[in-house]
């Protein structure tokens, strides 16, 4: 199969799995993972119904996660916002990852 000059000939699953699969990506999500889990039981254990644990793993996968917040109320609204927010930002924190460590090698030279 010809690759296109603007594409690497990858499909965009693989190339998510690729970028997701980086060690920095992996990280952040498991951090984000964390702090959901975390925010998930203190809410839950709270009594007061006043828990704001919530906000914390919204601003840890912000900007993402601020792009879903206009959805509807609710916990699994505000779930579904962390998890794709965390989702888009370690897609960029993989990518940005493998750009580095790639350096200057697959750049022109001006």
């Amino acid at each position: 199969m010809p690759r296109t000059g603007t594409g690497s000939g990858r499909s965009l699953p693989r190339r998510l799995r690729h970028v997701l699969g980086d060690v920095v990506a992996l990280g952040y999500l498991a951090v984000c993972a964390g702090l959901l889990v975390w925010a998930i039981v203190v809410t839950v254990t709270d009594d007061s119904g006043e828990s704001m644990a919530g906000v914390i793993p919204l601003l840890a996968t912000a900007p993402g996660s601020l792009l879903f917040l206009a959805l509807p109320e609710g916990g699994g609204m505000l779930l579904l916002a962390v998890v794709l927010g965390a989702l888009i930002n370690a897609t960029v924190i993989g990518w940005c990852s493998r750009a580095l460590r790639r350096g200057g090698r697959g750049t022109t030279a001006s």
